[in-house]
């Protein structure tokens, strides 16, 4: 590089830096200017709030709306906390890159100039130039490390006032807890007890309205003892992603195939959804229950069934550990992707942030905790499972493997188990082998089943490879699994486990097969629904279609539905002939499974909940 390049790039060096440094340095003066208009300490609003809820201590609209504003004000100010200090380090850097690149450009132009050409006048307007220059750059940097320095950190005040957690407590994660001290519950009975756990089962005490140490397990068994666990009830009702044990079938009759969601036509009801979500709808006695999220809040919502009616819709905060901001996660995935569970006594939900939480089924929040925020670059999308007392929850991440259940009474781990595998998005599904439940689930690069009950690992072969989305099927006594890039098998589950057939022709990305009177269907992200023979892979027929299925396929009553990415449900015949029923649209997208009843079908689309029936 010549002497002219050099300076040419200690001038550019010199003049990029100086408009970064103006640029941050203004930006730190127009941050400290919004904060000091609206210190969280002193929000106006929510004192007027907390006046109304005085005179008003019943209404649950209003308590939400504080909690809310609360959480917003809260975030929006700890964000530029961090904005300050960034910005400010980001200043001084490129102030010294600035001062830096300035010395050598000078330096350089002092070498090359010709003496006669350097007059007094022009030495006399450079020195001018600088000053000012540096005068003005001074003033602005100053002002902005003071308004910097100046701006109160109220996480320092909330320590002192004793908001935060007392360093000398245990740091807990599991959280049993009545949120409005000395409520009432829907029967008119007295509040539950607030009950703090550790993550594995260790007792830290108890707190609410009869505050105090104590020991968790009597809490836990009289939660426990409430509980009633029927398999058959889990056939009666659509409690978690694609149904009984999450294998894809339904035991409704009487299913619809005709139905229009634009014109109207069979459309019972629709209700918009309060917030985007790819989780499927979970049905439990007359509710039906689905979650949403965007970057300001979480939330769950339940629906009369029959009328469309919300009944009551919840936020997911104050749980330890959550971030103080969402993690960013992939428009096709979102915050809001994992299926809901319900068990009857309660239901439970799961987010990209790691937050997962209980509520009965009036609503009242029962115990909420945080995994740890899941290190997944589309975004947590493995549904929930619940069976027997237990929460399943596969929570394969960047970072580990992780397999784990939780008490559905007070979200304590029960077991909790690392594998081998890497980062998925599928969701587990339950089977039953001679009596004994398995969990198993998909994984890069594992088809594996644990014993439900311990955790251990009963058997597994290796499958898979890449990003695997799609979950596995059960039927005909084998286990299937398919992704993308990788391959379809069959497998009988039971230790050294090994292919009973495999293809490699048509392999799902997203949806998951599922199995019927010994036929396995699958179907693709381009369009393709293919049906093989479950016992010899024997392929039936393959169907094009004009869109792709990111949906699984559900059967009910027979017949086998299937929504494809605009919203289109493809319903055929359950068997070996590949006959179109019906076609009906939505009038929206879908990406979610159907819940059934007797004679009703219900689909969560982009922006609407349908109820479909006669």
């Amino acid at each position: 590089m010549d002497q002219d390049q050099k300076i040419k790039l200690a001038y550019r060096t010199a003049l990029i830096s100086g408009i970064f440094s103006a640029v941050v340095a203004l930006l730190l003066l127009l941050n400290f200017w919004h904060m000091k208009q609206s210190e969280p300490l002193e929000s106006k609003t929510i004192e007027v709030l907390v006046k109304r809820l005085a005179s008003e201590p019943n209404n649950e609209e209003l308590k939400e709306e504080i909690r809310s504003f609360d959480l917003l004000a809260r975030k929006a100010y700890f964000t530029s906390r961090w904005q300050v200090k960034a910005g400010t380090w980001l200043m001084l850097v490129g102030g010294i890159v600035l001062a830096i690149s300035l010395k050598i450009h000078t330096d350089l132009r002092s070498r090359i100039e010709e003496p006669d050409k350097v007059t007094e006048e022009l030495l006399r307007a450079r020195a001018n130039a600088q000053y000012w220059l540096l005068m003005a750059g001074g003033l602005i940097l100053g002002l902005s490390l003071v308004s910097g320095y100046l701006t109160n950190d109220y996480l320092k005040e909330y320590l002192q006032m004793g908001v935060a957690d007392d360093s000398g407590q245990p740091q807990n994660n599991v959280e049993v807890i009545d949120v409005f001290q000395g409520q009432q519950d829907s029967t008119g009975g007295a509040p539950d007890s607030t009950v703090v756990a550790g993550s594995e089962g260790e007792t830290t005490g108890e707190t609410g309205p009869a505050a105090g140490p104590g020991p968790v397990q009597d809490v836990t068994a009289q939660a426990a003892a409430v509980v009633r666990f029927n398999r058959e009830d889990f056939k009666l009702n659509q409690a978690t992603f694609r149904g009984y044990m999450g294998q894809g079938i339904s035991y409704k009759k009487n299913t619809p195939v005709n139905w229009n969601g634009s014109t109207g036509e069979n459309i019972k009801w629709k209700v918009a959804c309060s917030k985007f979500g790819n989780s499927s709808p979970v049905i439990w006695g007359d509710k039906i229950f689905i979650t949403g999220a965007d970057e300001q809040s979480r939330i769950v919502s339940c629906y009369n069934r029959n009328t469309g009616q919300l009944l009551w819709e919840r936020q997911v905060t104050g749980i330890p550990g959550s971030p103080a901001a969402p993690p960013r996660v992939s428009d096709d995935t979102g915050l809001a992707a994992p299926t809901m569970a319900a068990d009857g006594n309660r239901v439970y939900a799961i987010f990209a942030t790691g937050d997962i939480i209980a509520f009965d089924l009036q609503g009242n929040r029962v115990w909420g905790r945080n995994l740890g925020v899941p290190n997944n670059h589309y975004g947590h999308a493995s549904s929930l499972q619940v069976w027997d007392n237990k929460v399943v929850v596969q929570y394969d991440t960047n970072t580990s493997g992780r397999l784990l259940t939780l008490n559905t009474a007070n979200g304590e781990t029960i077991w909790d188990v690392t594998r081998p595998v890497h980062i998925s998005w599928s969701s587990p599904i339950l089977i039953d082998v001679a009596g004994k439940i398995e969990v198993v689930t998909t994984a890069d690069p594992y088809l594996m089943g644990n014993d439900l009950q311990t955790g251990a690992e009963i058997w597994k072969v290796e499958a898979l490879m890449g990003e695997v989305g799609a979950s596995a099927a059960y039927g005909s006594g084998l286990v299937f699994s398919t992704n993308e890039y990788a391959r379809l098998v069959a497998v009988e589950p039971k230790p050294n486990a090994a292919f009973v057939w495999e293809s490699d022709e048509y392999l799902s990305e997203a949806s998951s097969p599922v199995c019927y009177n010994g036929l396995l269907y699958t179907a693709t992200s381009y369009g393709v629904l293919a049906c093989y023979d479950a016992k010899t892979g024997e392929k039936k027929f393959e169907k094009e279609f004009n869109n792709g299925f990111y949906s699984s396929p559900i059967i009910a009553d027979g017949k086998l539905y299937l929504i494809d990415l605009r919203g289109v449900t493809h319903i055929l015949q359950a068997d070996a002939t590949g006959t179109v029923i019906a076609e009906p649209q939505l009038g929206e997208g879908g990406f979610a499974v159907p819940a059934f009843d007797d004679g009703l079908v219900y689909i969560r689309g982009e922006e609407h909940l349908f109820c479909i029936g006669k």
